[in-house]
Order: C-alpha cells, then sequence, then structure tokens
C-alpha cells in the first residue's frame, strides 16, 4: 500500500485488500487512521513508525502490532502484523511512503497456543510441586506429632505456643496450648524458674541443656501436683538476621528412670552392706584361727587381700555392679596396697571395661604385684619404678593387654616356690582357663604381661 506525506492512501493491490477485506474504492484517498480507526498501543506503534519516516526519511519497521480489522459483516476481529516503511523521496523529501505487511495473525495465535501451553505445563509442574510439598509437610506434621520426645515450638519475647506434638500434650496434661503463653497456661512452672530460663534463652540466644530437672505439673483431674523428672533442651530459633524469633523445647521424661535408678541403688547399698558385714565376719573368723604369733605374717596378708577385695567391690558397686575401667580398678587397688608410695608408679592406657568378676580379679592380681613390688621388688626401693599399661589387643578386638614393668629395684631372681599369690597372677583373669598370662623374672626387674578378654564399650 501507497500513502503519501499526508498519510493518504494513494494505491493499494489486491493481496492489501484481501487481508483487510475492504474494496478499494471505499479506503483510496482516505487517510490512514480513517480508513483504519486504531487507539492505544496498536495507534502509538503505527503512528511512531510513520513519523520516523516522515522526519528521518529512512525505514523503519514494526516486528509485531496488534491491530483490529473490521469484518464485512460488521463485526471486529484482532488481528497481527508484521509491517515495513520505505520512504519513496523527490528532492530529499518524503513523497509517498510504502506500507509493506504481512498478516501473522495465524504464527502469533500458535505462538501463544504454545505459550499457552508453556504455562499450563510450568502450572502443572507448580500444582505438582504444591502437592508434593503438601504431602511433605504432612509427614512431617505427623512425625513431630508422633515424635516419642516431648516437643513444643514457643513464639516471640512472651513464649507464646505455636505448636505442640501429642507427648508435650500429654506431659503438661493440656490440649488448649497454641496461642497461649506458658505463664497463663501452666502458672505452676512459673515459680519453679523454668519462665525465667526461657527468658536467658530467648536474649541471650545460647541453648539450655537440663539433665535430670525436676518439675511439678497441675495436671487436670489430679488433686496434687504430679512430679516429673526431665531432660529437655531449651534451643533458640534464629531469624535471617540473626535475632531470636522463638525457642524448641525438646526432651524426654525419665521420672521412670531415675526412680529405677533410685531404687537399685538402695538395693545395691544394701547388699554392699551385707557384703561388708560377711567379709568383717570372715576377717574375724580368721583372726580368731590364727591367733598364734606365727600366724601373725599369715593374718596380715589374709587381712590385706580381704582389703583389695573390699576396694573392688566398692568400685562395682558405684558402678550398680555393671562393668568398671580397668585405669580406676588400678588405681584404686595400688593405692590401697602401697599408700604413698603410689607416686613410684606411672600407669596409662586405653579406656578398657571389664566385666565384674573379671574386675576383682584383676584387682586381687594388681594386690599380689603390689605386694610382691613391696616385698621384693620395686618399691622396696624409694627410686624404683613401676610401669604399669593396658591397651585393646590389636589382634583381637575383644581382647586387651596389661602389662607391669619393674625396674631400679633390687636385683630380681627366679623365686625357688610357687606360692598363693605367683599361682593367682600367673593364672590371669581369663575366664576360659587359658593360660594367658606371663611372669618373667628379670634381673633388672620383674615384668608381667597379660592378655584377656573385656567388655567392649
Amino acid at each position: 500500500m501507497l500513502m503519501d506525506s499526508d498519510l493518504q492512501l494513494v494505491w493499494m493491490n489486491d493481496a492489501y485488500l484481501r487481508a483487510t477485506m475492504r474494496e478499494r474504492g471505499a479506503i483510496i484517498g482516505r487517510k490512514m487512521f480513517e480508513a483504519f480507526p486504531s487507539e492505544g498501543e496498536s495507534f502509538q506503534l503505527l503512528s511512531s513508525s510513520l513519523e520516523h519516516v516522515l522526519k528521518t526519511g529512512e525505514p523503519d519497521e514494526i516486528a509485531l502490532i496488534r491491530y483490529p480489522i473490521q469484518n464485512r459483516d460488521g463485526s471486529v476481529d484482532t488481528h497481527y502484523w508484521s509491517a515495513t516503511h520505505t520512504p519513496i523521496l523527490r528532492d530529499g523529501s518524503v513523497e509517498f511512503i510504502l506500507q509493506h505487511t504481512v498478516n501473522v495473525t495465524e504464527i502469533e495465535k500458535l505462538r501463544q497456543t504454545r505459550d499457552e501451553m508453556g504455562i499450563m505445563r510450568r502450572a502443572q509442574s507448580v500444582q505438582a510441586e504444591n502437592l508434593s510439598l503438601k504431602n511433605e509437610t504432612k509427614a512431617l506434621l505427623d512425625y513431630f506429632e508422633h515424635a516419642p520426645s516431648f516437643t513444643a515450638v514457643l513464639l516471640g519475647p512472651d513464649h507464646r505456643f505455636g505448636a505442640a506434638n501429642e507427648a508435650y500434650r500429654k506431659l503438661v496434661g493440656r490440649e488448649d496450648l497454641i496461642g497461649q503463653t506458658v505463664a497463663s497456661v501452666l502458672p505452676e512452672v512459673v515459680d519453679q524458674g523454668f519462665v525465667t530460663l526461657l527468658d536467658k534463652v530467648y536474649q541471650s540466644g545460647e541453648a539450655y541443656l537440663g539433665q535430670q530437672e525436676e518439675l511439678s505439673l497441675a495436671v487436670d483431674g489430679q488433686p496434687e501436683h504430679q512430679k516429673f523428672v526431665l531432660n529437655f533442651v531449651y534451643q533458640p530459633i534464629f531469624d535471617d538476621d540473626g535475632s531470636v524469633s522463638g525457642i524448641i523445647v525438646q526432651g524426654h521424661d525419665v521420672s521412670q528412670e531415675v526412680q529405677a535408678i533410685e531404687r537399685q541403688s538402695v538395693l545395691v547399698n544394701e547388699l554392699n552392706h551385707r557384703v561388708k558385714n560377711t567379709l568383717s565376719i570372715v576377717q574375724g573368723l580368721a583372726m580368731q584361727s590364727l591367733k598364734d604369733r606365727e600366724a601373725e605374717e599369715g593374718r596380715a596378708i589374709f587381712n590385706a587381700r580381704l582389703r583389695a577385695l573390699a576396694a573392688a567391690h566398692n568400685l562395682l558397686t558405684e558402678a550398680y555392679w555393671k562393668e568398671a575401667l580397668v585405669e580406676e580398678i588400678v588405681k584404686a587397688t595400688s593405692e590401697a596396697a602401697v599408700g604413698e608410695a603410689i607416686r613410684q608408679f606411672d600407669l596409662d592406657g586405653d579406656r578398657v571395661m571389664l566385666e565384674p568378676q573379671a574386675a576383682v580379679s584383676l584387682a586381687m592380681i594388681v594386690h599380689e604385684l603390689c605386694t610382691n613390688a613391696l616385698k621384693y621388688g620395686a618399691l622396696s626401693s624409694d627410686k624404683g619404678r613401676i610401669k604399669v599399661r593396658w591397651k585393646r589387643d590389636p589382634e583381637a578386638a575383644s581382647r586387651f593387654i596389661f602389662s607391669w614393668e619393674e625396674k631400679n629395684g633390687p636385683q630380681v631372681s627366679t623365686p625357688q616356690g610357687t606360692g598363693f599369690g605367683t599361682r593367682l597372677i600367673s593364672r590371669g583373669i581369663d575366664q576360659n582357663g587359658e593360660e594367658s598370662a606371663i611372669i618373667t623374672f628379670d634381673p633388672k626387674g620383674m615384668r608381667y604381661t597379660m592378655r584377656a578378654g573385656y567388655f567392649q564399650q
């Protein structure tokens, strides 16, 4: 289509007439925007392009313009066009503008359909992600609700309940927690100092760990406050800027475990008392049986062995007759046997736990070694030294190696006979009766090595 510098239509080809659904006589001689009214973005694009050509004398293109076209029946459809405006000059001035247009409506509709399909795919993807997040959120809420440890989320400086799981609600005996403050719904904990602890955690941003702390709660339906023993943590919740926005309360009710330990402690103490009474009776019988002067040394040895047995018994009592550390056995037995001479010892080893029977056996062995060192070995001299070592056996995961080495004492020689003490330490502590202990009477100092099973922990 050709228009003059006043934008009056002066010529158009048949393809233009078919595309615009116009008759040549109806539009020729009319101005562009009179023949094809337009407004808004379409008018702005077309008028700006034509104005640019008239002012500069240079061609201009419109990649895509939305332009409504009136149909023959009077209805209006939106069409999309691509247009090129080329100036035709005379004496350097624009005399005509050649508009070459291509109706790209079908292409644009295909593009829109493609974009709509992309939007649908993205919408479906978002919907799938939302569904997945919904399922994950539900699963996490289920985990939170049915977690065995009591858990609650407190929000803000007044510690308002944002969430509380089943275990927490069961502990406090309340269901109406959400939205209420700790002080309002559980006023009895205020005087017990728990709200003060929450304030400190909120203000400092530092977690608080409570171990076996007593709590008294007014549980609904109960005439008296119920007492609990709790292990718990107050863990601050931080915002993106690092400020504290709330506190997670998480822990366990250990009341039954503490009561069981207390009952066990009473029983063990009673057992310990009775065993000591039995040892006293045994000691008294021995003293009565060994009255003569010649038996005096035997009485002393017997008493020392009873003391070693009692020391091992005390260690096991403290551990409720479960297991005992080799380090504690060696220290307690040696100190009981040699007194101040313990400063001549050099002790070092791995963390090795022994079963009760093995612990008693080791205590008796250490006692005999100490007695021998006092009478004949390194402890009979102020310069003597004893190095005691124990470690896990690298060749057997469930065994350990115990060694005793004396030096700087008197010259050692192999004894002529074998007494009870020698037989005791030679047997070791192996429960299978295997010969796992070796005694070496080196002139420079006696050495003792034992391999035996131990309780792994």
